[in-house]
């Protein structure tokens, strides 16, 4: 992690009987990206409207740059907020879009025209300063409510789903964009979003959130190849979760249940009990006709460079990914397969 910028030391916020924020405690650094995900009403949003002081956390700290901003209002917060619904004035051009935070600031004219014009040459709108944001795509509105923060030159911009509004293909290209941001900028930058994929893309680290409480915080490989529990495993990608037991057969460690039986090479042999929870993904498992575990496919899922099979093995249902390659049978409902196993499946 880059040198400690950002730090949030035991915060609590509750809404009368609900703990939103549940004694959260981390260290964010100089220029790094970090999300927050989780399901609806997990506390993401809360914590970030906490970090950028509009709310006002019932406990804990938040220093900032070795500056502890508990007492300070946003607009004096160096933190700079970009609303979900970019939150842009309809009867102002781009330009008095920009400028507005600028003049609460009370700088000089020429002070405001040098960062306005700095501001839309980074979100490349250089040429847009006269038009109304309804003459905008939704692209060029959310560069605006990103310029209109960086005007205001914020050690932490606060990003609450910023792209939620897009199409797919503009959602990339906006990921694409915030990251280069970041890196021109060496910005710090706080990222919640409630798509799994766009964290995984975009993110330096990722935390987990359930019910106000870190579940999990971890670079993108860590969240999603070795999930601390099953509520991570399921909520980040999709997963296999298993319970079984590990048996020794000689030299070989098995995995068993009443649905499958397979080789495991078992990293963690000092667990006293032999009832094991293990996770596999879907990509990780391959579809072969000899293998000695059986199932039939109950339902197949078209995702375009993926197609998912549902297979039913004695009851219980296996989710396989298999690339669309051209070259590669393709599989229907009802059909007889056999599935191969990886032999390091990830213990929870």
């Amino acid at each position: 992690m880059a040198e400690e910028f950002l730090n949030l030391e035991h915060l609590f916020k509750y809404f009368g009987n609900v703990t939103a924020v549940d004694d959260i405690s981390v260290q964010i650094g100089k220029g790094e990206l970090v999300s927050f995900i989780g399901p609806s009403g997990c506390g993401k949003t809360t914590l970030l409207r906490t970090i950028g002081g509009f709310h006002r956390q019932d406990a804990g700290d938040i220093v900032l740059d070795g500056q502890n901003v508990d007492h300070l209002p946003p607009e004096r917060r160096s933190t700079g907020m970009v609303f979900q619904n970019y939150a842009l004035f309809p009867h102002m051009t781009v330009y008095r879009n920009v400028e507005y935070g600028l003049k609460i600031q009370k700088l000089s004219k020429s002070e405001r025209e040098e960062r306005i014009q700095q501001a839309l040459s980074q979100v490349q709108l250089e040429n847009y300063d006269n038009r109304k944001p309804s003459e905008l795509s939704g692209g060029q509105q959310q560069r605006v409510a990103i310029a209109r923060c960086l005007v205001l030159q914020p050690k932490v911009l606060l990003l609450d789903e910023p792209l939620s509004n897009l199409d797919a293909k503009l959602r990339m290209t906006m990921r694409e964009e915030i990251r280069r941001l970041k890196d021109e900028l060496n910005l710090t930058v706080i990222f919640v979003t409630h798509d799994q994929e766009e964290a995984l893309s975009i993110s330096d680290r990722i935390i987990v959130l359930n019910e106000g409480v870190i579940q999990q915080l971890g670079n993108p490989d860590e969240i999603y190849n070795h999930p601390v529990n099953p509520f991570v495993a399921n909520f980040v990608g999709q997963s296999n979760i298993l319970e079984g037991i590990t048996e020794e057969e000689g030299p070989k460690t098995l995995f068993k249940n009443d649905a499958l039986e397979f080789e495991i090479t078992d990293n963690n042999s000092q667990q006293r009990d032999n009832k094991r929870k293990i996770m596999i993904r879907p990509e990780r498992i391959i579809i072969n006709e000899d293998s000695a575990i059986q199932g039939n496919v109950s339902k197949v899922v078209y995702n375009g460079n993926v197609i998912r099979y549902f297979v039913d093995l004695n009851g219980t249902e296996i989710l396989v990914d298999q690339f669309n390659i051209d070259s590669s049978r393709h599989y229907h409902k009802g059909d007889h397969i056999g599935l191969e196993m990886p032999k390091d499946p990830h213990f929870l």
